[in-house]
């Protein structure tokens, strides 16, 4: 077992920037790099190892051939690796939205549905994104918003700020806003049924598919419960500085913010999963710089990272 760190796999979707390439070190040959899958064993991009007895497989290559164990315990309840990790780089804004619950997406798409957590890396002045509705609203209602193209009169439209917070449930409508950078932790899962897109056009020239009918059947018509702010407080932990951002049933988040070094485990329960979002860190044999990740298998026990910056720790609980 060993620390391994992670080449992303890029999307160039056409709300993307060039932030991931020019700050992040993001390789890509587009012009665009709208995404990087810092995590992930979905069909639709893998990550590959970089480093050790592993590199230039993939991570799914890895558990494949290692065993479940690798995710450790508290991943037993999931059939499929459970979690997808992105930095994504709206310079244009995201489609309005929503992703479905686990029912109704492994009985319509075949795969998991889709909660995720937004944590803000950085945000432009006056920045804002759609989160849920300003109240409930009836169903025939959503309907003929979308059909007259009213919808985004009764949508909760949030500004937002670098270290904001947002917990999107399954079934919220929401869209990122233009000049956002966000680190997404999500469910292992590509599905998303656009309801309203601008009038944007893809790279054929035709407008992009709307799933208005799906979006329908799944869309929770009320404001969001959560606050915009991380779940905790600050835990000093010596050479760090702990936040919980997040937890749920399919992921655990935190932001440790290192002065110096932080002792961390990756015990039998959860593997942990690093993403850097600023500075540099060594890891045992293996540096880790800004908008680098790895992957720790479960059970590897008790490890240092050494250096001074940011970085987001997630595991499953």
């Amino acid at each position: 077992m060993y620390a391994m760190k992670l080449i992303a796999p890029c999307k160039d979707y056409i709300w993307g920037g060039t932030r991931l390439r020019d700050e992040y070190g993001k390789k890509s040959d587009a012009d665009k790099v709208a995404e990087s899958w810092e995590l992930s064993c979905h069909k639709d991009g893998k990550s590959v190892i970089a480093n050790g007895a592993y590199a230039g497989r993939t991570l799914e290559e890895y558990i494949e051939k290692e065993g479940k164990s690798v995710l450790g315990k508290n991943c037993e309840r999931f059939e499929y690796f459970p979690i997808l990790i992105k930095l994504i780089d709206a310079k244009d804004n995201l489609s309005v939205q929503v992703h479905p619950d686990n029912d109704y997406a492994l009985r319509v798409e075949g795969e998991y549905g889709k909660t995720e957590m937004w944590y803000v890396i950085d945000a432009d002045e006056g920045a804002e994104l759609l989160y849920g509705f300003r109240h409930e609203i009836g169903r025939e209602e959503f309907a003929e918003r979308i059909k007259n193209n009213t919808l985004l009169e009764v949508t909760n439209n949030v500004p937002v700020h670098k270290g904001d917070v947002f917990f999107i449930e399954s079934g919220t409508l929401h869209a990122i806003g233009k000049g956002i950078l966000i680190a997404e932790i999500q469910q292992n899962s590509n599905t998303t049924y656009r309801i309203y897109d601008y009038g944007r056009v893809g790279k054929d020239g035709k407008p992009r598919e709307l799933h208005i009918e799906k979006a329908c059947e799944v869309t929770k018509l009320v404001p969001p419960t959560r606050p915009t702010k991380p779940q905790g407080q600050p835990q000093d932990k010596g050479g760090y500085t702990e936040t919980l951002l997040a937890t749920s049933e399919y992921f655990n988040v935190n932001r440790l913010d290192l002065r110096t070094e932080a002792k961390l485990c990756a015990s039998e329960a959860s593997f942990n999963s690093l993403l850097v979002l600023d500075g540099s860190f060594t890891l045992g044999d293996i540096t880790l710089t800004k908008g680098e990740s790895c992957f720790i298998p479960a059970g590897s026990g008790d490890y240092t990272l050494t250096g001074k910056g940011e970085v987001i720790l997630t595991d499953i609980v």
